[in-house]
């Protein structure tokens, strides 16, 4: 399990896990313990198999991981460890406030459900979006789920409003880039009036007038991370019919992306 769920991502996903419901004594199974339910979560999430093919050697049955991921769903887990993660990275200066970048990336969803729509670039086939918004370096700040259809820019304003006030190395906590970078599809005026009465420069490109070479010198880390997304690959397509478990792979996939880029040698605090 050690492999899976290192210990020092282990000692993070304790602080934030909640306790273990208390049984009668004598009453029931015995419960699996947390970690090695959080290590065949995690291996559905990367391998992209069902819940049934979780394999037997983690101990837990499939129906077990299946019923603890609905509850640590439920639970906001997945983003608390995302933000205690940069948390961490925030006290340690990994995080660079300087040119923050927003992005979207769209998933076929074949069983539909919640937040779906017809794809406009996808010959309306059911689909949904990932909305990133990542610091200068490419680590995501903020995720969120929508349909398909729903425009680029109505993700601006919330993906900014969910940055976690995330601590500093020096300093109060922080929740505001200096810089936004984001493609034309946000060219709108209201939205560089919202973001400057937020003290936050806008740079959003504007119709026929960038081009996508000037475009692209500071959004590139945003599209890296997208295809850094893919090492999660439930998310390859949106197989959860709730929108809260396909938001929590997506949780699960900027955890990765995060926590890969703590120090070697890190001790949770």
């Amino acid at each position: 399990m050690e492999r899976v769920v290192p210990d020092r991502l282990w000692e993070l996903f304790e602080r934030v896990v909640p306790a273990a419901p208390v049984r009668p004594q004598g009453g029931g199974r015995r419960r699996y313990g947390d970690r090695n339910v959080l290590a065949a979560i995690l291996f559905v999430a990367t391998s992209g198999c069902t819940w049934r093919q979780t394999p037997e050697a983690f101990g837990p049955s499939w129906s077990t991981v299946y019923r603890r991921f609905v509850e640590w769903s439920q639970a906001r887990v997945w983003a608390k460890l995302h933000r205690l993660i940069l948390d961490e990275l925030g006290a340690q200066g990994s995080l660079d406030w300087s040119r923050c970048a927003i992005d979207t990336v769209n998933m076929r969803a074949p069983q539909r459900g919640d937040l779906t729509g017809p794809n406009p670039v996808d010959r309306g086939k059911k689909g949904s979006k990932i909305h990133l918004l990542t610091d200068r370096s490419g680590l995501p700040l903020s995720i969120g789920i929508s349909a398909a259809n729903t425009h680029d820019s109505l993700g601006l304003e919330p993906l900014v409003r969910g940055i976690p006030p995330i601590r500093s190395r020096r300093g109060p906590r922080r929740r505001r880039p200096t810089k936004l970078h984001a493609d034309k599809g946000y060219d709108y005026d209201h939205l560089r009036q919202w973001l400057r009465s937020r003290r936050i420069t806008p740079r959003i490109a504007r119709k026929g007038v960038d081009s996508s070479a000037r475009l692209g010198r500071h959004r590139w880390t945003v599209e890296r991370t997208v295809s850094w997304l893919g090492g999660v690959r439930r998310l390859h397509r949106r197989y959860e019919r709730k929108a809260d478990h396909f938001l929590a792979f997506a949780g699960i996939a900027a955890i990765r992306i995060c926590y890969g880029r703590l120090p070697r040698g890190y001790t949770a605090r």
